[in-house]
């Protein structure tokens, strides 16, 4: 093997990387960071049956992230009802969208200057630490917070299996190998129903949360070695030469300061979680929205919402957010596609489980059957949009003429749909209608910030994209539970037979408790008539949020991905 073509360490300094090819060949990325130039030198020196079990081992880890993520969906109303706090449901996503989207840019920041699979291994950390805090979990806050660590963790992990993806796979294959990476949702489906069945009424949720932590670290460990020798090896071959910084504490300190711009990460933290937490807590207070604690939480958000601005236009030597990567009218519309689709989602998804178990009548399994169709529709119909992508090289055409229309035509049915006394079958197929669209949205979206940019800023447009898909979440979760406590408990007052008003509160607060009234009975009937007026209202406005995402795609440039030359070695 020919060693040659020394490539400069970026301004952190700790590598040097050598292209083991011949003069002639193809660099690295000029100016990368060290943790590209170094998934960069491990891509070079791997065998193709390391690239095919690394692609085996991803698929594995995503199956168990997968059926842990739908049981936990599952399970949540129930352990909300359980502090009899079900109202709460959407509220314990709030905060954990918000920060696990917003923390997608530092971790980006942490793949991009140690590497890939050091982040791999802090979000694997922090997914395994949030599901033993939710085994141990005594009320509705210590779960929310469980939640956090958890989806932090979570959303960081899918997140960087994505960068995997990136860095292993050419532009026109890489939306087929996304789909075949998240692909196990197809079986897990099938799966998380019934494992949620059997964990509530079996051993119950903290021994399904304590066997999860086990299982990740299982289907985890295999991949971080597969890596770490590939690494091992290209420092061993000369490709990689580590050197050590002759930086010292203060001043490593205060470079990563910088590099992470703590400061813009702690307005914008602060700020979102602030002014949206109120959407959701308002009517737990006496005077609701005049409440003092409502209106502050609700301005001081909105202060430190436009400190974040100022800060980093005039203050932050790095920005957190990447202006010039925003200004590319494509990485901005995909971005602001994300966060549509998201919102909408949360909206219309937070209660839908609930929704099904209550007014439709269906089990616990079942319920999960109809609410997961959205992931098996969408993950099969992503392999479809992959080949599109390969055999067209385009695509922004199947974002604009299917993916966004079919999404808005799917929402905006369930405002008929899903109401008492509608066969379910028609809420079926409105799950298709979306889940299919929603298959060809989230992939185009994310081969169009990918197309925009090259591979030293793929890391960070992906997190940008994440980003906007969590805050997405975030704010979609706050609408929904302000809809929710707005207007649930008040028609559930005025809907209830008089025999039954003194219970309103306990049937608010409880899943069980409502469905502890048999289907017929009056009771039960006020019951679902509350949940379809609720129901409707999210549904109309999903749907009015949902018409943003046409504007989203047409600013997209079409650009042919072909021909697309953006990673470097071995890849697929």
């Amino acid at each position: 093997m020919n060693i040659s073509k020394a490539v400069k360490a970026s301004d952190s300094p700790g590598l040097d990387v050598k292209h083991p090819l011949d003069d002639d060949s193809e660099q690295f990325t000029p100016d990368a960071q060290d943790g590209v130039k170094k998934i960069e030198a491990t891509t070079t020196v791997w065998t193709r049956n390391h690239l095919i079990s690394a692609y085996i081992l991803m698929w594995i880890i995503t199956f168990v992230d997968a059926m842990q993520q739908g049981t936990t969906s599952a399970l949540t109303p129930y352990i909300t009802s359980s502090f009899l706090k079900h109202s709460l449901t959407a509220y314990t996503g709030v905060m954990s969208s918000i920060i696990g989207g917003v923390l997608k840019l530092p971790l980006a920041k942490v793949l991009d200057i140690f590497g890939r699979p050091q982040g791999f291994a802090l979000s694997v950390s922090f997914m395994c630490l949030g599901l033993i805090l939710m085994a141990t979990c005594t009320g509705v806050q210590q779960y929310a917070a469980a939640q956090i660590f958890y989806w932090v963790g979570y959303n960081g992990m899918s997140y960087t299996l994505g960068i995997f993806i990136s860095d292993t796979s050419s532009l026109k294959n890489r939306g087929f190998m996304f789909a075949y990476v998240n692909s196990p949702y197809i079986i897990t489906v099938w799966v998380t129903g019934p494992l949620a069945t059997s964990l509530y009424y079996g051993i119950g949720f903290r021994w399904g949360f304590g066997i999860f932590v086990f299982m990740t670290l299982a289907v985890t460990a295999p991949l971080l070695a597969l890596f770490w020798y590939n690494y091992r090896k290209a420092v061993r071959l000369g490709v990689i030469v580590p050197t050590k910084s002759d930086r010292t504490f203060s001043q490593s300190a205060k470079y990563y300061f910088v590099e992470f711009d703590v400061g813009g990460l702690f307005f914008i933290l602060s700020g979102l979680v602030l002014f949206l937490l109120p959407f959701s807590l308002y009517s737990y207070q006496e005077k609701q929205w005049e409440s003092p604690m409502i209106i502050s939480m609700l301005a001081i958000g909105f202060i430190l919402l436009i400190c974040f601005t100022l800060y980093e236009k005039y203050v932050a030597p790095k920005t957190f957010i990447p202006y010039d990567l925003l200004t590319d009218r494509t990485v901005l519309g995909a971005c602001i596609l994300a966060a549509v689709l998201f919102v909408a989602f949360y909206i219309w998804d937070s209660y839908f489980t609930s929704f099904l178990q209550v007014v439709n009548g269906l089990t616990i399994t079942d319920s999960q059957y109809v609410a997961n169709i959205y992931s098996i529709g969408s993950c099969f119909f992503s392999l479809l949009v992959g080949l599109a992508i390969r055999w067209s090289g385009r695509f922004k055409w199947i974002a604009l003429y299917f993916g966004v229309p079919v999404t808005i035509l799917g929402v905006g049915l369930m405002i008929l749909f899903r109401q008492p006394d509608v066969n379910i079958g028609y809420v079926v197929m409105c799950q298709i209608f979306i889940a299919f669209a929603g298959g060809a949205c989230v992939i185009t979206e994310q081969i169009a910030v990918m197309a925009a940019t090259d591979h030293q800023y793929v890391a960070v447009v992906l997190a940008l994209e994440g980003m906007f898909s969590s805050v997405g979440g975030g704010i979609g979760s706050s609408v929904a539970a302000a809809i929710w406590t707005g207007v649930f408990p008040k028609r559930i007052v005025e809907y209830l037979p008089e025999s039954e008003k003194k219970n309103a509160v306990l049937i608010y607060g409880s899943l069980v408790q409502q469905l502890s009234y048999p289907k017929g009975t009056p009771a039960r009937m006020a019951i679902e008539r509350a949940y379809g007026d609720a129901q409707k209202y999210m549904l109309i406005g999903a749907t009015c949020v949902l018409s943003l995402g046409i504007a989203a795609v047409l600013v997209w440039r079409d650009i042919k991905v072909k021909d697309f030359k953006q990673t470097k070695g071995r890849v697929v």
